[in-house]
């Protein structure tokens, strides 16, 4: 692997992982932080090459290419590594207002409270109307 100025790798070091590491979208002008989902190298390598976010659903065993049922979908606007290239940082634009398949703008809409859990965002969207539930 080719390796950055600093010395490190050129591109996430998906061996680290067991072939998927963790990927953080975070809206590119608020920087909320959206959701955290897992990519691997197939779905690295369709991102960087369709400028839409595509992970890995470990639960389906497939691409998930963000977005593909509810519209809901991420332009990439910039792309960053932590520093022992084991985690990538999507910065991205949110189409559609949400990227939480439970209809919220971001996965993390709920705090944890002393009383419990506690939702602290308003639903931008019905998933059971969005994704036709049964």
């Amino acid at each position: 692997m080719a390796e950055d100025v600093q010395g490190g790798p050129q591109g996430p070091d998906f061996a680290k992982g067991g072939g998927m590491l963790p990927a953080i979208a975070q809206d590119a002008q608020s920087g909320e932080v959206l959701m955290m989902a897992y990519m691997n190298e197939e779905s690295y390598a369709e991102t960087l090459s369709s400028g839409r976010a595509v992970y890995f659903s470990r639960s389906r065993n497939k691409l998930w290419r963000k977005g593909e049922e509810s519209g809901n979908v991420q332009h990439v606007r910039e792309i960053y590594l932590d520093c022992d290239a084991d985690t990538i940082l999507l910065k991205v634009e949110q189409v559609g207002g949400a990227a939480c398949h439970a209809g919220y703008r971001s996965c993390f809409y709920r705090q944890v409270t002393p009383d419990g859990l506690r939702v602290v965002a308003d639903r931008v969207f019905d998933p059971d109307e969005v994704y036709k539930r049964k």
